[in-house]
């Protein structure tokens, strides 16, 4: 049976399933930089983000965070929960890098005293700003309580993101985060956390181009991209499933 299609953004398709509470996200191989200026394809991207965010929610879930997570019916496919996205894309920062060096003056690499949450406005005409707490509840993108949350809740999914990626030997520097209510009203971890979404450097490497493991991969034209977000999937699943020891 054919699946209807509920929207098409730059990097996922999603459809309705027969059941009106599960939707159908398909992960495609589109890549696009600075609000689309930039366009292009990395081939074997969907299906890399996919397993990748398949992995990660399994992992926060089994830390006993939500997220909008079902299952993996296809390599490039995810089952999630329908929420309702909150227009606001929570980054959380360990390591200065990207808009935080250039807004701020803070060196490439500076290493943050504790991990920085930040609040931007999900809306590509106005460029997805950087909002302040006030701005954020004078535009009611989030209630008083429900920005609590995703602070906590970021933080928390930080703590055991960087721990597990140590163990892959990468370094988690930052990442962007999106949350959905379901319909219990209960924030879920939602889209994705992948390459696309989170910047990581190779712990093994001191060139601050060889160690970038992520899409600034595509943006700076730094090329081997492709190959690059294998390794991060490779690392990921070795620490998920390790082999069996004969």
């Amino acid at each position: 049976m054919s699946q209807s299609k509920r929207y098409e953004g730059k990097a996922k398709i999603i459809y309705q399933s027969e059941e009106p509470e599960i939707l159908l996200s398909h992960f495609k191989d589109d890549a696009t930089a600075f609000n689309a200026q930039k366009q292009g394809q990395i081939l074997g991207k969907g299906e890399v983000n996919c397993r990748l965010s398949a992995a990660l929610f399994e992992l926060l879930e089994a830390a006993g965070i939500t997220t909008h997570y079902i299952d993996q019916p296809a390599p490039n496919q995810m089952r999630v929960r329908a929420v309702k996205i909150l227009p606001v894309e929570v980054v959380v920062r360990n390591i200065a890098a990207g808009s935080l060096c250039r807004q701020t003056g803070l060196s490439q690499g500076t290493v943050l005293p504790s991990p920085l949450v930040e609040f931007y406005f999900k809306n590509d005409q106005l460029g997805d700003p950087l909002l302040t707490r006030d701005r954020l509840l004078l535009l009611e993108l989030a209630t008083p309580e429900q920005l609590e949350q995703l602070q906590t809740m970021a933080l928390q999914i930080n703590q055991h993101l960087k721990t597990f990626f140590e163990r892959c030997g990468i370094t988690l520097v930052d990442f962007k985060l999106e949350f959905g209510l379901d319909q219990e009203q209960k924030l879920r971890v939602a889209d994705e956390i992948s390459p696309d979404t989170c910047r990581f450097w190779d712990r093994a490497e001191s060139d601050p181009n060889a160690r970038v493991m992520d899409k600034d991969r595509f943006r700076r034209d730094l090329g081997e991209v492709e190959s690059t977000y294998q390794r991060v999937l490779e690392r990921v699943l070795a620490q998920i499933a390790p082999p069996l020891q004969s």
